[in-house]
């Protein structure tokens, strides 16, 4: 690090379980976040301030007037663009240093496999199990780390997956592909502005805390947060011995 990094990043260097190689570790790290939304948007904006040296930002749809209650990334100026590229200008702006890419298309196939193959830690911050599905497997595949949220109404729920440990679970043990579940989207559901916000912010947390190696992240524990009470509820889970995602794993 020069001295501008060493000064731009002192209060993470000054925090024992950082310090200095851990914000060298921040500043080498490769992370792809799939959805440039109300989650994308803090997870993102924490992340490149935090010193992240490449994130990936992804996301097919454009920016809309509704998205602007609580997608902060975006602005009115910027209505009708590419999320990703309208993201990539934003993170600029909060820190030059960042490498951002702009994926402006739904990611899937060979080219989700690749940018997942290429990243150190993986957020889910889309809005479809589809896609969180399909990012799943891919993370499963080459054994990298996910953190994933979601947020819906007053709802908000955060766990973290990890392959790369031995035995523990997938989101697909969690939410299993097969069953019948109902897709709730904000644009006919609604959604509390700030509960993105908190969650996509506990999203980058336990991102930056995979990459430094401190703490303990959020494995086999779903989180639930009532917006309305505010409180917190921890549900412990674990690998289905079943699972057709992780099960050939150690």
């Amino acid at each position: 690090m020069d001295d501008g990094q060493l000064l731009r990043y002192s209060r993470h260097i000054l925090l024992e379980e950082i310090g200095v190689e851990g914000q060298q570790r921040i500043l080498d790290a490769k992370v792809l976040i799939v959805g440039a939304g109300g989650l994308g948007s803090p997870a993102a904006l924490y992340l490149a301030a935090a010193g992240i040296g490449r994130i990936t930002l992804a996301d097919g749809d454009t920016v809309d007037l509704t998205n602007l209650q609580r997608q902060i990334l975006h602005t009115q100026e910027r209505i009708g663009q590419p999320k990703a590229l309208s993201g990539q200008v934003a993170l600029h702006g909060v820190n030059p240093e960042v490498v951002v890419e702009a994926i402006t298309t739904r990611l899937a196939g060979a080219a989700l496999q690749e940018l997942v193959a290429n990243a150190d830690v993986v957020l889910d911050c889309c809005d479809n199990f589809a896609t969180r599905h399909e990012v799943n497997r891919a993370c499963v595949r080459h054994r990298k780390a996910l953190v994933s949220g979601a947020a819906i109404r007053f709802a908000g729920q955060l766990a973290v997956f990890d392959s790369g440990r031995d035995r523990t679970p997938c989101y697909h043990c969690l939410f299993p592909e097969a069953e019948e579940v109902e897709e709730e989207r904000c644009a006919t559901m609604g959604v509390f502005a700030p509960l993105t916000g908190i969650i996509g912010t506990m999203q980058a947390a336990e991102a930056l805390k995979l990459i430094v190696g401190s703490g303990e992240v959020v494995l086999g524990r779903l989180w639930l947060l009532d917006g309305l009470s505010m409180e917190w509820r921890s549900i412990r889970f674990g690998r289905d011995p079943e699972c057709p995602v992780c099960a050939g794993l150690n």
